[in-house]
């Protein structure tokens, strides 16, 4: 419904006939009629219009126009453009019309679209009209939409025509909608491919960094010779690293009872390439060669010759190459084992003790496991060999004693170093305080860690290796070749106990093998003899017969020519007269 208002001075009426395309609103002038001596009544019914906002009916008294309303005060009736007239968006109040004539008055003005311009054309037009069509009821209620009357039909009643507009032409194959979307599609799966190829280059990655892993672990059990089937001792079995290959730290311990005299011999092996430490026992009746070129045992080398002596005897039996001797008394032993605060091991005997002045007192040292043993404990079961053992007994018992200090060392250089220093022992020249310290933190650590191990070289009784001792011990734990010395050289003596008491061969044995001769045992005789007897074939054996006596504690006169074994050069028939040495 259009709006009419007037001047408020008796001039023309104004009809309000929409809104131009920015937003001002457009009128037209509607002539009034002069109504004598009549005042302007709001209120009243306005003429030329059936219009009564309080319904009190249509006025159909023909009223004098109202005096036109003049915003600008220049006495001149702007122009309004009729019907016919072509809109000029940019001359809104039709001021550039110049035509002079008046608009018809109609009771509704038909709007005619906008014709383009110069500077936009039909498809611009056509857009914003189509806008203001999309936004045009926005809160007015004056009829119009995007900015002009629609007529009494509204939108149905716009009769739109096509040679009115100008159309952007259908897109083709080309236009840039399409290649957009080919571009896109193009970008998506260059994308998807893209991170195919990232998650396969990580999954190589993955596969690398496993592969390297695995090569790595291998290659560690491998060099600490952990890896099953190619250990040094499977080296026939395609083993790469042979155990001569192997770098090894070796040094001998002769352990001294100032008491009951007697030494016990082992080496302290640590093998650098397998992280691997053994204490390897070594029998007193091994053979070995002597100084002066003859054949001894170790017993009576490291007696006579010392521990430069016995070293080389040593190196030249195993083949291997031994770096220093360690000299360790038993009063250093005591305080060792106190320094590094008592060892805990586990023993398989009672132990007496040796300062008890009456039988039946209680054992020094129990038998048991994880035995917690003193420096005086640990002495007396190091040396404690009971009545008809075999001396290995006894060296076992040392072994013992030796790993448990060793898992009580400490495993650093300088306090190691400094423990050995308190000792205040003497050395070898060979073996100085900080070597031996150094040396022994190296084992401790592997002792702690369990890669320590004690094995006993065995002996055959003449003091030869045997074919076990050169395979696992002398060729695998020391990287050396058994050679043992010519046993011509030696003295064959074959022992047969007559003697009545069964430890009398053990103990025999012994000592004739720390005297540097050849044990052969000759078994025991059903009947016991009052005295003994030393017999010899060979008037050249004689001489050898008598210092056999002489090495037993028996007398010269007990010395005779007679039958003797087969393979031996001296018999030994131990009667009851016959005394074993302490």
């Amino acid at each position: 419904m259009n709006d009419r208002y007037d001047a408020g001075y008796g001039g023309d009426q104004y009809e309000l006939v929409g809104y131009d395309e920015y937003g001002q609103p457009v009128y037209r002038q509607v002539p009034a009629q002069q109504a004598p001596q009549q005042g302007y009544d709001p209120y009243a019914p306005q003429q030329g219009y059936d219009y009564d906002p309080y319904g009190a009916g249509g006025n159909t008294a023909q009223q004098q126009p109202v005096p036109p309303y003049d915003p600008y005060g220049t006495g001149q009736q702007p122009p309004v453009p009729s019907t016919y007239d072509t809109y000029n968006p940019y001359d809104p109040y039709g001021q550039g019309a110049g035509t002079g004539q008046q608009p018809r008055v109609a009771e509704q003005t038909a709007y005619i679209p906008e014709q383009p311009g110069p500077a936009e054309d039909h498809a611009e037009r056509y857009e914003r009209h189509a806008r203001d069509d999309r936004h045009g009821d926005d809160g007015h209620d004056d009829g119009r939409d995007g900015g002009y009357d629609d007529g009494p039909g509204g939108h149905q009643d716009r009769d739109y025509r096509t040679e009115q507009f100008a159309f952007v032409e259908e897109p083709d194959g080309d236009s840039e909608d399409v290649i957009d979307w080919l571009a896109f599609t193009e970008n998506r799966t260059e994308r998807r491919e893209e991170a195919r190829r990232r998650a396969r280059s990580r999954v190589v990655a993955l596969v690398v960094v496993l592969a390297l892993v695995a090569v790595g672990g291998v290659g560690y059990l491998w060099y600490a010779g952990k890896l099953p089937g190619l250990s040094s001792s499977d080296e026939k079995t395609g083993g790469t690293t042979a155990a001569g290959a192997q770098k090894r730290d070796v040094i001998v311990v002769h352990l001294h009872d100032t008491k009951k005299g007697g030494t016990s011999t082992a080496l302290l092996v640590d093998n650098t390439t397998t992280r691997q430490a053994t204490t390897v026992l070594l029998p007193n009746s091994l053979a070995m060669t002597g100084e002066d070129g003859t054949t001894t045992t170790l017993a009576k080398s490291v007696e006579d010759d010392g521990s430069s002596g016995t070293r080389e005897a040593l190196d030249t039996v195993l083949g291997t190459d031994i770096e220093g001797t360690w000299r360790l008394d038993t009063p250093y032993l005591q305080n060792l084992v106190d320094l590094v605060g008592n060892i805990d091991i586990d023993t398989n005997a009672d132990v007496p003790d040796p300062s008890a002045m009456k039988k039946g007192a209680a054992p020094l040292v129990n038998k048991g496991e994880d035995q917690t043993l003193s420096g005086k404990m640990a002495v007396a079961y190091a040396t404690y060999r009971a009545s008809g053992e075999a001396q290995n007994a006894q060296l076992e018992r040392f072994g013992q004693v030796m790993q448990g200090v060793l898992r009580k060392m400490s495993s650093d250089e300088q306090a190691a170093t400094v423990t050995v220093q308190t000792l205040a022992q003497i050395l070898d020249p060979s073996l100085t305080d900080k070597d031996l310290g150094a040396f022994l933190a190296k084992m401790s650590e592997l002792a702690k860690g369990g890669d320590h191990k004690t094995a006993l070289l065995p002996v055959q009784d003449d003091g030869s290796l045997t074919a076990e001792a050169g395979d696992s011990v002398v060729k695998d734990i020391l990287g050396g070749t058994a050679k043992s010395p010519d046993q011509g050289a030696a003295v064959r003596v074959s022992v047969r106990n007559a003697s009545g008491v069964a430890d009398n061969t053990e103990s025999a044995r012994v000592v004739l093998l720390n005297g540097g001769f050849t044990f052969l045992g000759g078994g025991t005789a059903d009947t016991a003899q009052a005295t003994s007897e030393v017999r010899y074939t060979d008037a050249t054996d004689k001489a050898d017969a008598e210092e056999v006596a002489k090495t037993l504690g028996l007398s010269t006169e007990t010395v005779t020519k007679g039958d003797v074994a087969s393979n031996a050069s001296v018999t030994v028939v131990l009667g009851q007269d016959y005394e074993p040495a302490s």
